[in-house]
């Protein structure tokens, strides 16, 4: 085994980080990632990690590019300074949509990613959620695929949101997903008919299952400009539906995501904090965030330790 963990971040996900190091009881190694006037990113580790197990904890949130280029070379680094392990700590995994090829001539860019994040000199990959469960084949290297459904579903329940209350994906291809949560709460199923027209734009067609005079949650893997959602609770509402809820792990909530999300009928989006968000809840008082610390905490624990990890896969 590896000697003491050491946990090192980059600027994409500071607070997430110390929430980690708060439940680990393990401070963050001290780390200088700064960028110089031509936009290049310089990376020094400031304490010993010869022999030691890294954990780089650094979504690929926007700036999506620059936070992985602060990813590579902070791995980079650890693996020239003799860091035992290398684990790459990734809550959210940008350009996972890019997971396959829809059109000719474009990239596979997920797997692309993945390439790089292997050849930087990681030995090991964290993740949360990942838009696709087969991105984890796209790794020559163990990946640990958590859900963050746990943190959801504890919210629910401490909350007396799961009475009467039935599970909506708000496309076919989030079935599979909602299916799962449903069951762990005992709950009816309904499913979004959706047309996408472009990217980023999509129009909400007929409601499948029965939704009248019941509590809706809408469950996905990540909320963008909120398009889709927003839709989908207008046509959930037109249908008869009491109170619609939104739940989703990764928070992107680009362009208009904000002025949307309040303008709707949502009473409550429950996201985490794989992306940071403090600025945009400001804006927007629907938005509750919980945090996924405790959850990358054990699993890190875990890892370092090479006891099993599965329980945390529910």
């Amino acid at each position: 085994m590896p000697n003491a963990i050491k946990l090192i971040t980059g600027n994409a996900n500071p607070e997430l980080a110390k929430k980690v190091s708060e439940y680990l009881q393990i401070p963050l190694t001290e780390t200088v990632v700064s960028t110089f006037s031509d936009g290049e990113i310089m990376v020094q580790i400031k304490e010993n990690v010869r022999g030691s197990d890294a954990f780089v904890i650094q979504s690929t949130c926007t700036p999506v590019n620059h936070n992985l280029m602060e990813l590579l070379l902070i791995i980079d680094a650890l693996k020239r300074a003799s860091a035992a392990r290398i684990t790459a700590v990734i809550p959210y995994y940008g350009y996972a949509r890019q997971d396959r090829k829809v059109q000719p001539r474009v990239p596979i860019s997920a797997k692309l990613i993945a390439n790089l994040i292997t050849v930087a000199g990681a030995n090991r990959v964290l993740s949360i959620d990942l838009h696709a469960g087969q991105i984890q084949g796209f790794f020559d290297i163990p990946v640990d695929h958590l859900l963050a459904t746990p943190v959801i579903l504890d919210y629910l329940r401490k909350n007396n949101l799961i009475n009467n209350i039935t599970v909506v994906s708000p496309d076919a291809g989030g079935t599979e997903r909602a299916r799962a949560f449903a069951k762990k709460i005992n709950a009816p199923l309904a499913i979004i008919d959706k047309r996408r027209d472009a990217p980023n734009v999509s129009k909400a067609m007929h409601v499948i299952g029965e939704v009248k005079d019941r509590d809706v949650l809408i469950i996905d893997d990540m909320i963008d400009t909120g398009g889709t959602l927003v839709q989908a609770a207008n046509a959930l509402k037109e249908k008869g539906a009491k109170r619609v809820f939104a739940a989703c792990t990764h928070a992107v909530l680009s362009g208009p995501a904000i002025e949307r999300i309040n303008n709707s009928v949502l009473e409550e989006v429950i996201v985490t904090d794989t992306i940071p968000v403090h600025e945009k809840k400001e804006k927007c008082p629907k938005i509750k965030v919980l945090t996924v610390a405790h959850l990358l905490g054990e699993a890190i624990r875990r890892i370092h330790e090479e006891t099993s990890i599965s329980s945390l896969f529910v």
